[in-house]
C-alpha cells in the first residue's frame, strides 16, 4: 500500500544517512539531473547522480520501487541513445520528449521518495534545528512529511469502502466513481492538515523553549562520501560559470 511505502521505518534504514545529507542530495539531484546545470561539463556526473537513488532504495529493501526506477530510467535512456539518431519528425519529437521527461524527473522523484520514506519527523526537526532554520519553515515541512503518507492511507480506506458498495471503475456508476472518492479525499485532506499542524504544536514546535530530541543524528563515512560527490558537482558548476572550464 502506498501509505505504508511512504511511512518511515525506524527498524530498517539500510544505508543510514543524516537528514541534512539527504536534503543536499535532493538539491543536487534537482540542480544537475532535473535542471541540467553545467551543461556538457557536468554531463558525466548525471549518470552517477541518477544511480544514487537506486542504491539507496536497494539498501532499504524497497525492491519494487528500485526495479521500477531502474527499468524505466534505463529503458528510456537506451531508447533515446539508440533510436533518436535514426528517427525524424513527430516520432523523434515524441521520443525526445518522453525520454527527456522521464530521465530528468525520475531521479529527483525517487530521491524524494527515499527521503520521505526513511526520515522521521523527529530526525528532520533535529537536523533543521542544528542548522538554525526558523521554526516558521520547520513546522510546515514537518507537517508535510506526515501529510502525504496519512492521505495515502485515507485514500486506500476510501477505495476499500467504495468497492464494498460496488462503486468501481467500469461499473454501473462511472460518475460516482470519481465523486465518491474525490469529495471525501478533499475533505479528509483539509482535516488531516489541521490535525497534523495541531500535533506539531503539541510536540513543542513553535514554543518559547528550545525543543529537545531523543533521536540520534550525525554524519558518518557514507555521509561524507555523498557530500563529496555533491561538492564536486557544485565546484564544477562554479568553475563553469567562471569560464574556467
Amino acid at each position: 500500500m502506498l501509505g505504508n511505502l511512504l511511512q518511515a521505518d525506524v527498524e530498517d534504514r539500510g544505508l543510514a544517512l543524516d537528514p541534512r545529507t539527504k536534503l543536499l542530495l535532493l538539491i543536487t539531484m534537482a540542480t544537475f539531473v532535473l535542471g541540467g546545470a553545467g551543461g556538457a561539463v557536468t554531463a558525466f556526473i548525471t549518470p552517477c547522480l541518477a544511480l544514487i537513488p537506486l542504491v539507496l532504495l536497494l539498501s532499504v529493501k524497497k525492491y519494487r520501487a528500485a526495479a521500477l526506477y531502474f527499468f524505466l530510467y534505463a529503458g528510456m535512456y537506451l531508447s533515446f541513445s539508440l533510436f533518436a539518431p535514426s528517427t525524424t519528425g513527430i516520432l523523434n519529437f515524441l521520443l525526445l520528449g518522453t525520454a527527456g521527461i522521464i530521465t530528468r524527473f525520475m531521479p529527483s522523484i525517487m530521491m524524494g521518495f527515499f527521503v520521505v520514506s526513511t526520515t522521521t519527523v523527529s530526525e528532520f526537526t533535529a537536523a533543521m534545528l542544528r542548522m538554525h532554520v526558523s521554526e516558521k519553515l520547520i513546522i510546515p515541512a514537518s507537517v508535510m512529511f506526515r501529510f502525504f503518507p496519512t492521505v495515502a492511507d485515507e485514500f486506500n480506506s476510501i477505495n476499500a469502502a467504495m468497492k464494498m458498495r460496488g462503486i468501481v471503475l467500469g461499473g454501473n456508476h462511472p460518475g460516482k466513481f470519481v465523486e465518491y472518492r474525490l469529495v471525501p479525499l478533499l475533505t479528509c485532506s483539509v482535516k488531516i492538515g489541521e490535525e497534523l499542524s495541531a500535533a506539531a504544536l503539541t510536540r513543542g514546535l513553535g514554543g518559547n523553549v528550545r525543543r529537545t530530541n531523543v533521536c540520534e543524528i550525525g554524519f558518518g563515512i557514507q555521509d561524507f562520501l555523498m557530500i563529496l560527490l555533491c561538492a564536486v558537482s557544485f565546484v564544477l558548476l562554479f568553475l563553469t560559470r567562471l569560464h574556467v572550464l
